[in-house]
C-alpha cells in the first residue's frame, strides 16, 4: 500500500514536440526519431505545414508507441509558416481551425488513435496570449471537440479555458528564451533560442523543481508547468529532446502525457 501511495504522488511532466513541418517525406525526415522521443506530438494540420500524408504518417506511428496526439493549429498562412500575425475576422478563423482539426481528427481516427488536445502554433500562439478575439476562437474549438488546450501560463487562453471547463496544459519551452512579463522572446531576435543541451538541461531542472525560469535580461520569473516542448527546427533537436528528458528523470518526476 505504501508503494502504490508513493507511486501515486509522482509528478507527471509531459513532453511534445512539434512534427509534421518537414518539406521531406516524413518517414524520409528526422521527425520519426523526434516522435520516440515525445509523449505528445503537436501535428501540424494543413495551416502553416503539414498535408494529409504526413498526418497519416505520424498518426500511425503515434498509434504504434502509445504517443498523445494533438492538432497545431495556426493561421492559414504556409509562405511565413504561420509565424506572422494576420489581421482576420473571427469567423474566418475559426472555419480555418476548425478545417485543420477536422483533418487531423480525420487521419487520427483512420489510424485508430483521436487528437486529444489542441496546441496554437507560432504567431497565433504568441497572439492568444492577450488578444481576446482569437483566444476565444481557440477556446472555443477546443470546448467544441472536449479536447484539452495547451498554452502559456498566465495567459487569456488558460482564464477563458477556466470559464468553460476546458483543460489547460501549462507549457515551458525548453528551447526558447523567456522575456521578464513570463512571455517568450521573439523570434526576430538573436537571442531568442536556447540551443545549448547544457544550458536546456539547467534550465529544465530550474523549471521543473523551482517552478521558475531566468529571462534574458537576469530577471527570475514564475513558469508553471505539466508539459516541456522543444520544437523540431531548433537546431540540434534530438539532442536537446533526450537532454530535457534527462533532466526530468533526474528531477525525479514521471514522464508521461497527462
Amino acid at each position: 500500500m505504501k508503494g502504490s501511495r508513493k507511486a501515486a504522488d509522482v509528478r507527471r511532466i509531459d513532453v511534445n514536440c512539434d512534427l509534421g513541418e518537414t518539406p521531406l517525406s516524413w518517414r524520409e525526415s528526422d521527425e520519426p526519431g523526434l516522435l520516440r522521443l515525445v509523449t505528445s506530438a503537436n501535428v501540424a494540420c494543413g495551416g502553416h505545414a503539414g498535408d494529409e500524408a504526413s498526418m497519416l504518417a505520424i498518426c500511425e506511428e503515434a498509434a504504434r508507441l502509445g504517443v498523445a496526439i494533438g492538432a497545431q493549429v495556426s493561421y492559414p498562412d504556409r509562405e511565413n509558416f504561420g509565424r506572422v500575425a494576420l489581421e482576420m475576422p473571427s469567423s474566418v478563423l475559426a472555419a480555418s481551425l476548425e478545417q485543420q482539426f477536422t483533418a487531423l481528427a480525420h487521419a487520427a481516427k483512420t489510424c485508430g488513435t483521436r487528437v486529444t488536445y489542441v496546441k496554437p502554433h507560432g504567431a497565433l500562439y504568441n497572439a492568444v496570449v492577450a488578444r481576446r478575439d482569437h483566444a476565444e476562437i481557440v477556446v472555443q474549438l477546443a470546448a467544441k471537440h472536449r479536447v484539452a488546450l495547451f498554452g502559456l501560463p498566465g495567459s487569456l487562453t488558460m482564464r477563458l479555458a477556466a470559464e468553460v471547463d476546458v483543460p489547460f496544459v501549462r507549457e515551458w519551452f525548453a528551447d526558447r528564451a523567456y522575456m521578464s512579463d513570463a512571455t517568450l522572446v521573439p523570434r526576430s531576435r538573436p537571442d531568442a533560442l536556447v540551443t545549448s543541451p547544457e544550458l536546456v538541461r539547467e534550465r529544465t531542472m530550474r523549471a521543473v523543481t523551482r517552478g521558475e525560469t531566468v529571462t534574458v535580461d537576469g530577471h527570475v520569473v514564475a513558469t508553471p508547468l505539466e508539459t516541456v516542448c522543444i520544437h523540431s527546427d531548433t537546431p540540434g533537436a534530438a539532442e536537446l529532446l533526450a537532454t530535457a528528458r534527462s533532466a526530468l528523470d533526474a528531477s525525479g518526476v514521471e514522464i508521461g502525457s497527462s
